[in-house]
Order: structure tokens, then sequence, then C-alpha cells
């Protein structure tokens, strides 16, 4: 049996933003992480759970055209393997093996439509660090999104 995989898709749509994929029974379990993961574990980022998305989707690096707000550009900024340690309705504990995102994560489940994404204090853990930033490029292409439109 494969091993689940994890995307992160950084997208330009109505805000740029970070989509979190987890593989869980067959789709892609999905969040939008507002400013992105953190490898700080000092850092607490909102996720706002959205529709399940199909397997292909995590594929896709390019333009959506016709977007109607920003320019529809998406750049697979991460992926890799995941295990999942801990899978329950209100909480998601994951170790992730990624070329930017390394260890142990969590969601939690903080209201409605409001979950919390922290980064656990492991090895792979780098306070102070902002990866978003210092890692912009797709792990395909080598390209950040506002050179894809």
């Amino acid at each position: 049996m494969p091993v689940p995989r994890f995307v992160v898709q950084q997208h330009d749509a109505t805000t740029l933003h970070f989509d979190l994929r987890i593989e869980d029974g067959g789709v892609l379990r999905s969040w939008a992480v507002p400013k992105g993961p953190s490898m700080d574990p000092a850092v607490r980022r909102l996720a706002v759970p959205v529709e399940d998305h199909s397997m292909a989707a995590g594929e896709f690096e390019g333009v959506h055209e016709g977007s109607s707000r920003g320019s529809g550009a998406v750049i697979i900024w991460d992926e890799g393997t995941v295990d999942l340690v801990r899978n329950e309705p209100e909480h998601l504990s994951f170790v992730v093996h990624g070329h930017k995102l390394a260890g142990g994560f969590a969601l939690t489940r903080t209201g409605e439509r409001r979950w919390i994404l922290v980064k656990a204090r492991d090895e792979q853990a780098r306070p102070g660090s902002d990866i978003t930033a210092e890692q912009p490029a797709s792990v395909r292409s080598g390209r950040t999104y506002d050179k894809l439109s």
C-alpha cells in the first residue's frame, strides 16, 4: 500500500494563501492557511477547513484560467509523504517528510471554521525561522507564484 502524501500549494486567489492538503481515505483533506506553515513551534497559524480535494488536485501547478480575483497562479510549495499519528474529528497529528517541512505537526479545531496549525517541538523544529519567506519557490519548477502568471 502506498504511503499517504501531503502537499502545500501556494495559491494567488482572492488573497494569497497556502493550501495544506493531507491524504486521508483516498481524498486530500484541505485547509487554507493564510500565512503558510511554520517550522517554529511557538507560531500558531490559522487554518480554515475547505472541501476535500481529489488526489489529482494535489498535482496541479499552473494558472487557473478565468480567476475572478488574484492571478489564479498555484505552485507546489512543498510535498512529500505523511504519517497520520492521531486522526480525530477535532484533532489531527501528523509527521511530514517533505522538501521544506519535516517532523511533527498538529491541527486542532478551535471553532466552526477555524483550526490552528502548530509545529511540534521536535528535532526538526526551527525556532525563529520563517520558512515561507526563506524558501518561496516551488519544489517542482523552482518558480515563485508571481512568475507563473
